[in-house]
């Protein structure tokens, strides 16, 4: 399997390159030349393996050239050992249509441990082949940094360097990101800025020559392939325990950066039979707008409950645009270059359509946020976090056929969140124990302006060059 970008012109990758590059040369994303496609057979055979298992099946194309399928399961085995559910991302069932996948087992209690304690492993094993020195440059509206950073946390060959907008992540995002004092990590909290500012100097350190040239810069955000791949495994985890593939299964995904849903498209590319995914966004709204009405145009962030969807540029919405538009690099290369110099982009007619065959969105504004963690508490005495909550919403009001089970996905622990969950429902979620003492931890960040010489100087001086 090797990877293209979706604008066109960088070299194309093997897996293991395109793992340890993260963002392609010329701008674009990287995504495999085709979709690997599993007969109905083939994940029908899945069903009643345990979770690293059915992992290792559903990457294996994937990782074809770069590791064996036996060493892939170690790995997978490895990663998944460290959840606190045996099932590692486990259903629950709400009334007779909605469901909740629980996303939240992993060390920091978000999503991306499932894809990032995969890619910690990952990071190690490639560069334990050669004598290359990696610099993660991230950005976390929240969730990310904290997965990341207990991923590669004193691991060789690997600094990283974790970018998040001053006082715009909650305590308990903040302090598991800040509380890890190992090393090789060094959080930085950017003043007067939010996640699409830091976002875009990361975006900018990747296409700087005086940066690339001394350092091998990798990413942890979800612009690194590896990481998406790794969250189509519980789609079809979700889909297998509910019928699949004899029965199509919706899934509804509240999203900022749209990696997680388009995690869910690429599940649907390989065979799995997904009815819809419904698209839930806070006011944020970008891409419920793209979605809707083809308007997907940059707006002002507004801070909200749930801080890591609070994104107006939705960075994989591209690797979308690309196989909807026929993959033609050129032509999406100029229609990127056109939203960045305007912030305003109108989605093509092919794109529209092909996005509207199963694609639906919704958006959910702060009361129907806190009603729909106030429903789910009161009529089946789930907590849930701001963000699933967002899911949930757009879930219960999407209009699917009875007969056909929509799983949100649950993307955050409530006891991330406390103070929103606790103003809707009156509970205050607890730490799990395995975390609990959070908050007397010693914490240690810096603070930087949020310019892009600022942090560049900084990675400069405390980052070891690339050999």
């Amino acid at each position: 399997m090797d990877y293209i970008s979706t604008r066109g012109s960088a070299p194309a990758l093997d897996f293991e390159g395109a793992t340890l590059a993260g963002l392609a040369s010329d701008g674009g994303l990287y995504v495999p030349r085709e979709w690997p496609r599993f007969s109905a057979e083939e994940i029908a055979s899945w069903a009643g393996l345990p979770y690293a298992q059915l992992a290792a099946k559903v990457m294996a194309p994937f990782v074809a050239g770069s590791l064996t399928e036996e060493r892939l399961l170690e790995l997978t085995t490895a990663a998944y050992g460290r959840f606190a559910h045996d099932a590692v991302t486990p259903l629950k069932q709400l009334d007779s249509q909605q469901w909740l996948l629980e996303l939240f087992h992993g060390p920091t209690l978000a999503f991306k441990d499932v894809a990032l304690q995969l890619l910690g492993l990952l990071f190690e094993e490639f560069l334990g082949r050669s004598d290359r020195n990696l610099t993660i440059v991230g950005a976390t509206s929240g969730d990310t940094g904290s997965a990341a950073i207990d991923a590669v946390a004193g691991r060789a060959k690997v600094d990283i360097f974790m970018l998040h907008p001053k006082g715009r992540v909650s305590d308990v995002q903040r302090r598991q990101m800040t509380t890890v004092l190992a090393p090789n990590v060094h959080n930085l909290a950017l003043e007067n800025a939010n996640f699409d500012d830091a976002q875009a100097i990361v975006k900018r350190v990747f296409n700087d020559h005086s940066m690339t040239d001394r350092f091998a810069i990798g990413a942890v955000n979800s612009i690194n392939w590896a990481r998406l791949m790794a969250q189509v495994v519980y789609y079809f985890a979700a889909g297998l325990q509910l019928g699949a593939p004899h029965r199509k299964v919706a899934f509804s995904v509240p999203t900022g950066n749209f990696g997680d849903v388009f995690a869910g498209y690429v599940a649907a590319q390989m065979g799995l039979p997904v009815e819809k995914l419904i698209v839930a966004t806070n006011v944020n709204d970008i891409l419920h707008r793209a979605l809707a009405d083809g308007d997907y145009s940059q707006g002002t962030v507004t801070p909200t409950a749930a801080p890591s969807m609070d994104i107006q540029v939705s960075s994989n919405f591209e690797r979308l645009l690309f196989d909807l538009g026929g993959r033609d690099g050129k032509a999406l290369a100029e229609q990127m270059a056109g939203f960045e110099a305007t912030k305003a982009m109108q989605l093509t007619n092919a794109q529209r359509e092909g996005a509207s065959a199963l694609f639906a969105s919704a958006r959910a504004d702060a009361d129907e946020m806190a009603s729909t963690i106030r429903w789910a508490y009161e009529a089946t005495g789930e907590l849930i976090d701001p963000h699933t909550a967002c899911g949930l919403f757009a879930a219960r009001t999407a209009g699917i056929d009875a007969g056909v089970p929509v799983v949100t996905l649950a993307t955050a622990h409530p006891a991330k969140f406390p103070e929103a969950v606790e103003r809707a429902t009156g509970q205050r979620p607890s730490l799990p124990a395995r975390v609990g003492d959070l908050f007397e931890r010693e914490e240690k960040y810096e603070t930087l302006p949020g310019t892009f010489e600022a942090v560049t100087g900084f990675v400069a001086a405390h980052a070891a060059p690339k050999v």
